[in-house]
């Protein structure tokens, strides 16, 4: 079990050293710079990351989301508990906000996580989390999907700060 929360406690390390990196890079431009007019922003897709990760982290854990503590700091115009998905060009376009708000709601998150990666046991892994999908939806399975979540957003983010900064 050790090796197990070991290698999910160095993944989201890395995923956090990656949100990290990122918002450090982060000007005015290239934080809400877009690749074309529908492509997300890199401040949305830290965003986003780091809301899935909580919403996902949070239920598994049976804790609140430490979004309730940040939201009124990002004066979003969504509803209390979007996530992201299904938003469109302009919500997108909606999230601007400083890069260290993000890498501070991020490293809250990551606190949470790290938290609930403390507890986890073979039992909890292999509780099923969600029952409409053939097969079930286990806890570890849930924290993989979150940290590939994740690590496509913080990467997609990267990207786009790589192309804003030499364009």
């Amino acid at each position: 079990m050790t090796d197990t929360i070991t290698l999910l406690d160095d993944a989201f390390d890395r995923v956090a050293e990656l949100v990290r990196r990122t918002c450090a890079d982060l000007d005015e431009e290239s934080a809400t710079f877009r690749v074309d007019p529908e492509a997300n922003t890199p401040t949305w897709l830290l965003w986003h990351l780091s809301r899935v990760q909580d919403d996902h982290v949070a239920e598994l854990a049976g804790v609140d989301q430490v979004w309730e503590q940040w939201r009124d700091r990002f004066g979003l115009p969504f509803d209390d508990h979007a996530t992201g998905y299904g938003q469109s060009s302009d919500d997108v376009a909606a999230v601007r906000v400083a890069p260290d708000l993000l890498a501070g709601y991020h490293a809250d998150v990551d606190a949470m996580t790290r938290s609930y990666l403390q507890r986890l046991d073979s039992e909890e892994l292999a509780r099923v989390v969600d029952e409409r999908w053939d097969p079930p939806v286990t806890a570890s399975a849930r924290l993989v999907s979150v940290l590939g979540d994740c690590l496509q957003h913080v990467g997609q983010a990267a990207y786009v700060v790589g192309v804003a900064q030499r364009s």
